[in-house]
């Protein structure tokens, strides 16, 4: 397999994931800053994105949580999914609650308020997306009220929660208790210290 990321970005999540599995991957750096046209990505993932996962048979996959749930199904001992149904769902609500909120509609908008040409345009996104993050954080908080992961078990959601969590700091979000804590387990986990030191991180 090989993993195209850039460092600290939301591929990390999936780096993490590859290192909980423990099975044999690449990697391969690729430079977001540079126009999408001209990106040594494009020709393989015409979304421009990471994470973009080539596997073993050249075939590419796409998005974090089809990735995710691809990596789970084929390593099931790493037990990134439950294997019921009900625990199953609830991981994939939590993962795609942090991915499509969190990040997309909440980081997505500090992200583009840093791309702003005037600081006009920029304070309502700044704005919004504190407001988005924030409310993120504290749902989050309140579903690790109890527990040390998001869906019971150690899930890939946990690693999706993670890579949010390293952005918040660039913002000067204040994570709430319960997502604080479980950040420093995370960190504490030899596979997310592993992902960290190879892309620069720790």
């Amino acid at each position: 397999m090989k993993l195209y990321y850039s460092p600290g970005a939301c591929s990390l999540g999936i780096h993490v994931l590859l290192e909980e599995i423990g099975k044999p991957y690449d990697l391969v750096q690729t430079n977001l800053r540079v126009p999408v046209p001209d990106r040594d990505l494009t020709p393989i993932n015409p979304k421009s994105k990471v994470p973009t996962l080539v596997r073993d048979d050249e075939t590419v996959l796409t998005e974090f949580p089809a990735i995710a749930y691809w990596l789970s199904t084929t390593a099931p001992d790493a037990k990134l999914f439950p294997a019921d149904a009900d625990g199953m769902a609830r991981t994939l609500e939590a993962l795609d609650y942090v991915v499509a909120t969190i990040h997309m509609t909440g980081f997505g908008r500090l992200f583009g308020a840093m791309r702003a040409k005037t600081p006009e345009e920029a304070e309502p996104l700044k704005t919004l997306g504190h407001e988005i993050v924030a409310r993120g954080f504290t749902r989050a908080d309140a579903m690790l009220d109890g527990r040390d992961w998001l869906v019971g078990p150690y899930t890939a959601a946990d690693s999706a929660l993670f890579y949010v969590c390293m952005w918040s700091g660039n913002f000067g979000i204040e994570l709430p208790p319960n997502v604080a804590a479980h950040f420093a387990r995370m960190k504490a986990r030899p596979a997310v210290q592993a992902a960290l030191t190879q892309e620069g991180l720790a």
